[in-house]
């Protein structure tokens, strides 16, 4: 059986953080919290890892990863690229923005043949949700429609210093997924956890509501129920300059179609990212607790 794959989703901006958070160095041999990823995941024996990134990053990135993958595990780049569209669709000339996670995944239809699983490049998801998630691509058919995803307790998810986007998930009593809901704007208060609605009421959230972190796994059938969807997405609001394709959506549609199940594999870890510039200092020293548990090395590579 092929090992499966690590695709780390790094094209995006990170315009509230200020800067390039997928290159951030936390770790003290200057490792970024993908360092940790690729880590954990060869360490829960995943055979390649695919960056999606962006040409206007590519140099600095690859300087950044550099040669220290060498002997350890397969390493592929492919772009996301506002021209890179459905044949016959013409891309908006007053775009900016990437077209989202959907339109990132689809990137690597080319170089992944086998499971594999899709991860943020700045979340930190903990040794444990790897080795979960290659237990069960060792039970799930490569020639399947069948899905799975790690999913988070949302108290576990959140950061002290703003707002973040979360899926939130409803399951059966099989574990198997009913949909996702993406609440772009959850908060920690005071009083509790809240997120706004279209209307901007507050609506509070129960601690231990289910999320989605963007840590799903996939078989390879995937790319072509994605590519129909988001040809569909694209010209439906091709004049839309900010509308974003998501995974859950198609996902979301998978399962009210009956063509896929997804499996969610929990997961109890506290998660930790970068989504502000004030979120490092936690993250930092987070790392240093797991190396002082023996967790990690000091120098990962």
């Amino acid at each position: 059986m092929n090992k499966p794959t690590l695709l780390i989703l790094a094209a995006g901006i990170g315009s509230r953080y200020g800067g390039l958070k997928q290159l951030d160095k936390v770790g003290p041999g200057g490792e970024a919290i993908i360092d940790y990823s690729i880590y954990d995941a060869i360490q829960a024996g995943f055979g390649k890892v695919v960056f999606v990134i962006r040409k206007s990053i590519e140099t600095d990135f690859r300087e950044f990863i550099g040669n220290k993958l060498d002997g350890k595990i397969e390493v592929a780049y492919v772009f996301q690229e506002l021209d890179k569209l459905p044949e016959g669709i013409t891309p908006n000339p007053d775009r900016q923005k990437p077209y989202g996670t959907g339109h990132a995944v689809l990137m690597a239809a080319d170089v992944i043949k086998e499971n594999f699983a899709v991860i943020n490049a700045d979340d930190f998801y903990g040794r444990e949700a790897y080795e979960t998630i290659a237990k069960y691509f060792g039970e799930l058919d490569p020639n399947a429609n069948d899905n799975c995803m790690v999913g988070y307790n949302l108290k576990n998810t959140l950061s002290d210093n703003g707002y973040v986007s979360r899926g939130q998930c409803s399951s059966d009593e099989n574990a198997y997924l009913i949909d996702v809901v993406e609440r772009t704007h959850i908060e920690k208060k005071a009083d509790g956890i809240f997120f706004k609605n279209e209307e901007k009421e507050q609506i509070k959230l129960d601690e231990n509501t289910l999320v989605s972190m963007n840590f799903w796994g996939f078989t390879p059938q995937f790319f072509g129920q994605l590519n129909t969807r988001f040809t569909k997405f694209i010209q439906k609001n091709k004049d839309q300059l900010k509308a974003e394709f998501y995974i859950p959506t198609a996902v979301n549609e998978m399962i009210e179609e009956g063509i896929a199940k997804t499996k969610v594999l929990e997961s109890d870890a506290a998660w930790f990212g970068v989504t502000y510039q004030e979120d490092r200092p936690v993250v930092v020293e987070s790392i240093r607790d797991l190396i002082k548990a023996g967790k990690y090395p000091e120098r990962l590579f």
